[in-house]
């Protein structure tokens, strides 16, 4: 069984987190946590390549759409649909015109529970409910309702993988082998080092 300090997991720093120049920023969060970058790259995305990763899972459209259709009713509102695929067409088309309007910044991060870590620093998909201290939640005040009054994607700055095996499929999707480094970083003794041996000479 691999150990835990080998877990990786994807970030997109999305069109907006660029244009309000918070790459640095955002990336320094996930490295001040201890997790390691070993990977980057900037590209524009197709719609086609964006459509392919938030459905890489073949049951993410009834999901989120079950999903969003029960976060309308919690807040006593109407859902614009009870059928969880339209709901979710209606989301999809929003993603791919955001995602594609210009540069994303796609990360490699590696660290123990990288998953977990790099979700709780990046705060809940809303930035409006995001805690104070995530990055959703002190740089972004965007909202559902602003979102579906404008008909439009809710603008998030950062896409974090939700699980460890959809990290995987999504690091497969946006990056190669070859543009995924080993490394050591010197860091790495004080986090994973059982004895912490050699830090006295």
């Amino acid at each position: 069984m691999a150990h835990p300090k080998t877990e990786r997991t994807l970030v997109l720093i999305k069109p907006d987190g660029i244009q309000r120049s918070l790459i640095g920023e955002i990336i320094g969060r996930y490295e001040r946590a201890g997790l390691k970058l070993v990977g980057l790259k900037m590209c524009v995305p197709t719609k086609e390549h964006i459509e392919k990763h938030y459905t890489l899972d073949p049951a993410w459209r009834q999901v989120t759409g079950e999903k969003t259709i029960k976060g309308y009713e919690s807040k006593g509102l109407t859902p614009p649909s009870r059928d969880p695929i339209e709901i979710t067409a209606r989301i999809l088309a929003g993603l791919k015109k955001y995602l594609s309007c210009g540069p994303v910044v796609a990360l490699a991060l590696q660290g123990a529970h990288s998953v977990a870590i790099v979700r709780k620093i990046t705060g809940g998909t809303e930035p409006l409910t995001s805690d104070v201290g995530t990055i959703r939640g002190d740089f972004v005040l965007d909202s559902y309702q602003m979102s579906d009054t404008d008909g439009r994607a809710v603008r998030n700055l950062v896409h974090a993988s939700g699980s460890v095996k959809e990290a995987e499929a999504e690091l497969a999707h946006w990056f190669t082998k070859e543009e995924l480094m080993n490394y050591r970083l010197i860091g790495e003794q004080i986090l994973y080092d059982v004895n912490l041996d050699g830090l006295l000479e």
